[in-house]
């Protein structure tokens, strides 16, 4: 397996040169595009990784699974999804024009505006405290104690975020958000912006493939949950990309704008991808191509 991670990394190293880094956000412009790296963690505890897996990214729209576990501990399902869809929207994931034309209701938690208005749901008397809530969350489940978040990436977000603001006084209006827009943008802004590595991806995909227990057989969400959040990830978790994902990859995966991707072998291993340069759809290319290979060779795909 080291091997064929190693051959990997070189060969889609070129891979690297179809996409973009995601610059429309500053700091994010300033990410290598050449760095591809992979982490893969079995229900052993066995790890293996190639090249830049231990690299610092910021974690991105992988963070919407993370939201969209904590809003389903903190209130009903029914409460969750009375606020936010389950149905791929076909658009792109910062895509506004649907919110108006079709159903106030954002299609599903894995867009922007459906991880809006989940990142509402999450309790706290503040801003700060649900945040902390959040990040202490994503700790626990990644066993990873050192996750923290990027001031400047926050700085560079928030600064920038017109659309995604626009979208949450959109939603504010229509009855969606209950609460502080300014408060919930700031939480949403804050949760994309921790640091994580592709190891710390893996270990978020393992404990997805293991319906929400940790290494040490600590049950943290319920198997339904876990099961709710592969679905979507299966259907929405890479954009408007998602069905051809499906069919060239075959495994349950969130994407990221500054370069992650999380896969889920269900009851086998969680797999994190870092590759920065991006696709037109805002996924990262060579990862994308990497994670193929690895279905093809290892036969590990859910379909």
């Amino acid at each position: 397996m080291q091997e064929f991670l190693n051959k990997l990394i070189e060969k889609h190293k070129e891979t690297t040169k179809l996409g973009k880094v995601a610059n429309y956000i500053p700091e994010l412009g300033k990410a290598n595009p050449s760095d591809l790296g992979i982490c893969i963690i079995d229900n052993d505890g066995t790890e293996f990784a190639a090249g830049d897996y231990n690299k610092k990214f910021t974690v991105q729209s992988i963070s919407k699974i993370v939201a969209l576990m904590l809003a389903l501990l903190d209130n009903d399902e029914e409460y969750v999804f009375s606020k936010v869809g389950m149905e791929p929207s076909g658009d792109p994931f910062n895509s506004i024009k649907k919110l108006e034309t079709s159903e106030s209701k954002p299609y599903n938690p894995m867009i922007n505006a459906g991880a809006i208005a989940v990142s509402s749901l999450i309790k706290g008397v503040d801003a700060k405290h649900r945040f902390n809530r959040l990040l202490e969350f994503f700790k626990k489940i990644t066993e990873d104690p050192t996750l923290e978040l990027n001031p400047s990436v926050y700085l560079s977000e928030s600064e920038t975020g017109n659309k995604n603001r626009a979208m949450g006084y959109f939603l504010k209006s229509e009855g969606i958000i209950e609460g502080n827009v300014e408060e919930t943008l700031e939480v949403y802004f804050k949760q994309c912006s921790i640091n994580v590595t592709a190891r710390t991806i893996a270990k978020l995909g393992l404990f997805i493939a293991n319906e929400g227990k940790t290494s040490t057989g600590e049950q943290l969400i319920s198997p339904r949950i876990s099961r709710i959040v592969k679905t979507l990830m299966v259907t929405c978790g890479m954009y408007d990309s998602s069905g051809e994902f499906a069919v060239r990859v075959g495994l349950p995966s969130k994407s990221g704008v500054g370069g992650g991707i999380v896969s889920v072998v269900p009851l086998e291993m969680g797999i994190g991808v870092y590759s920065p340069a991006l696709d037109s759809k805002g996924n990262p290319v060579a990862g994308m191509a990497l994670l193929e290979d690895i279905c093809n060779e290892f036969k590990c795909r859910i379909f």
